[in-house]
């Protein structure tokens, strides 16, 4: 593992001190909204910068790659919920549930994908596991996402058919080149408030897991629950990507 210099882990816990002032600055101007949960994403980041952000007090990280959070979380406490936020196959989601402090899978975009990970958390793991519905809400050709007029069906099949899953919400990532992507992020609130009618929730039972290091304050301002925040806290420096 590469070593970390004494500076970069220091700046991990300014870093992290500085998103959630800023975090909380912005929710001063909106009359009381709720703090977003912070999502440190690490990945491609030595588990040594992870320590240092969890050193400084954070507990929720993302991470994109299974292998990578199945090689990374034995190294570190086991009470950090992780977060997984990357393109999961559905042949390595018996993997993935296998980590135990997984808290929630941001990435369900099928029904085939819901199904498989029911059926590996019912083999691995004592209770239900959070998950998302990750909604495609730019338009683009990319493989990631329901539809948001899909995103419905897909709420209601894990519902009914998942008993091992627990849906905690929807979530974006907007633009596939990472540019600020508020109207994105509008297009996942109007699409949350057709879901709760559909599936018969309450829009406040569903989070928004939206914005990430470029656009994280407009995500808040429009409700976002949930933001994803990598290169802000951790630095763009990282180790390559091993092929997955």
């Amino acid at each position: 593992s590469t070593s970390m210099t004494d500076k970069e882990v220091a700046d991990v816990a300014d870093n992290i001190r500085d998103v959630n002032e800023k975090i909380a600055e912005v929710c001063s101007n909106l009359q009381g909204a709720t703090p977003p949960r912070l999502v440190a994403v690490s990945k491609t980041k030595d588990a040594s910068l992870v320590q240092a952000a969890y050193n400084a007090g954070h507990r929720h990280f993302g991470e994109n790659y299974v292998q990578e959070l199945v090689d990374k979380a034995p190294l570190l406490p086991k009470d950090i919920q992780w977060h997984f936020i990357g393109a999961l196959q559905s042949n390595k989601c018996k993997s993935l549930v296998g980590v135990e402090n997984l808290w929630v899978v941001e990435t369900v975009d099928s029904t085939k994908l819901a199904d498989k990970l029911d059926k590996a958390v019912a083999a691995v793991r004592s209770g239900p596991l959070n998950v998302m519905v990750q909604v495609n809400t730019s338009a683009e050709e990319t493989k990631s996402g329901v539809g948001p007029s899909e995103a419905a069906a897909l709420v209601g099949f894990i519902q009914d058919k998942c008993p091992h899953l627990r849906v905690m919400g929807l979530m974006t990532i907007g633009h596939i080149d990472y540019s600020p992507s508020p109207e994105c992020f509008q297009v996942l609130v109007d699409c949350r408030r057709r879901v709760a009618e559909q599936v018969g929730l309450l829009e406040r039972d569903l989070e928004l897991s939206m914005g990430m290091s470029g656009d994280y304050e407009a995500a808040i301002r429009l409700g976002s629950t949930n933001v994803r925040i990598g290169s802000t806290i951790f630095g763009a420096r990282s180790y390559p990507a091993k092929k997955h």
